[in-house]
């Protein structure tokens, strides 16, 4: 009775489904970037995780294609100049960055993406896809994050100062971010899990129904 006073009731649904997500993960070194994408990796498979191409030499334990893509300076050169990178940087004197098409595809995929970078690299992605979420990770004090710099045993005393001064700078970059995730000791599981918690809220975001991923890619 009350259907046939109403009409044609619609069954189509009531928001289009969000747009795929850019995620983007960054803070300074010996924060636990790494450990926090590996976990996050494990508990959603369905997210495209962005490997970011480097001309340094691979640590001990590390894996191409799964860490990093480990890439000449003269290769990765002719990626920059051929237009392939979506961003790039010289970092510690080696040159880091990803290539736009591991973005783009995921994207055209209807794939949510999510890319680690250092702060230099996510100040030019949120230039670039200003839709992005951006997280900045934080160890619980500047002594825990030396601690864990030092525990990696990765590099000599010189290079190592250079990571905590800079460390210290990008610390200031912290109010450019969306959200902040502090990364304590022990606790990794309550760090991926407020990540994971970001994710479900920003796809729940009224204006992201009609916004497009990544257009201006």
């Amino acid at each position: 009775m009350l259907e046939s006073q109403l009409g044609n009731l619609s069954t189509e649904p009531t928001v289009a489904p969000a747009k795929p997500l850019v995620v983007v993960i960054s803070g300074p070194s010996g924060v636990g970037k790494d450990a926090v994408i590996k976990q996050l990796q494990e508990a959603r498979p369905d997210l495209h995780f962005v490997v970011t191409a480097t001309s340094r030499q691979r640590r001990p334990g590390e894996q191409e294609g799964v860490d990093y893509f480990f890439v000449s300076e003269e290769r990765f050169k002719q990626w920059v100049h051929a237009g392939d990178m979506l961003e790039h940087a010289v970092v510690y004197g080696e040159y880091k960055g990803i290539q736009r098409s591991q973005v783009t595809n995921a994207l055209a995929r209807g794939t949510d993406v999510v890319l680690r970078l250092d702060v230099q690299g996510a100040a030019t992605i949120r230039h670039l896809i200003p839709e992005a979420v951006s997280i900045f990770l934080v160890a619980e004090s500047e002594a825990k994050l030396v601690s864990r710099l030092i525990a990696r045993k990765t590099e000599p005393l010189d290079k190592m100062l250079v990571r905590v001064e800079t460390a210290r700078q990008e610390m200031s970059c912290i109010q450019d971010f969306d959200y902040v995730v502090n990364n304590r000791d022990g606790e990794l599981d309550q760090a991926v899990g407020q990540i994971e918690a970001i994710i479900v809220a920003e796809k729940l975001k009224v204006w992201r129904q009609n916004a497009k991923a990544g257009e201006s890619l």
